[in-house]
């Protein structure tokens, strides 16, 4: 995952790193590459320290901006990297992360939620930040728990599942059904 998250970054990164002047060139590959490692083992740190809520509501945003708690979180940590690595001043570092923080993750949350997209899977997303752990379950118990709340639970199970999906696909279709769960 971290190959494809610094995949956005390079994408989002022309403007915010490479034709900015503050920026010295000879920088611009690892400033691109310590922003994809930075988003990377932020969302980490968030997830081992009990920040499912947060990581979950990530994925229930129509738009991710500045004042998302995860992005100013992540800004913070990216910005002080910035300056601490290259040398970066602290308003070009506070610049550049903020400015690709919430394109990245708005990114990866768009695709993770785009079933034609299978760049990125919400539960591949959640397992590799939580490495593998009991978080993975929590934080996918807690999108499952969203989306019961949303009416998504179609037999009145209690939980949100495949049985779930399957009634809303016989009846109008998963991309109907990751709509309505992500408000599309």
């Amino acid at each position: 995952m971290l190959d494809q998250l610094t995949q956005l970054v390079q994408q989002f990164g022309e403007e915010a790193v490479v034709k900015n002047n503050a920026v010295p060139n000879k920088h611009n590959e690892e400033v691109i590459k310590e922003t994809g490692n930075s988003i990377f083992s932020g969302l980490q740190k968030i997830a081992s320290e009990g920040g499912v809520e947060q990581l979950a509501g990530l994925f229930q945003e129509k738009t991710i901006d500045s004042s998302n708690p995860v992005v100013q979180q992540l800004t913070q940590q990216l910005s002080g990297n910035l300056g601490e690595k290259f040398g970066l001043n602290t308003d070009t570092s506070s610049n550049v992360a903020g400015t690709l923080i919430p394109q990245v993750l708005n990114s990866l949350v768009n695709k993770a939620k785009d079933p034609k997209d299978g760049s990125f899977q919400i539960s591949d997303i959640v397992n590799a930040i939580s490495g593998n752990s009991g978080q993975a379950s929590n934080i996918m118990d807690t999108i499952s728990k969203y989306g019961v709340q949303f009416g998504l639970d179609q037999n009145a199970d209690g939980k949100l599942d495949v049985g779930d999906v399957m009634v809303i696909a016989k009846s109008g279709g998963l991309s109907g059904f990751f709509g309505r769960l992500f408000k599309k």
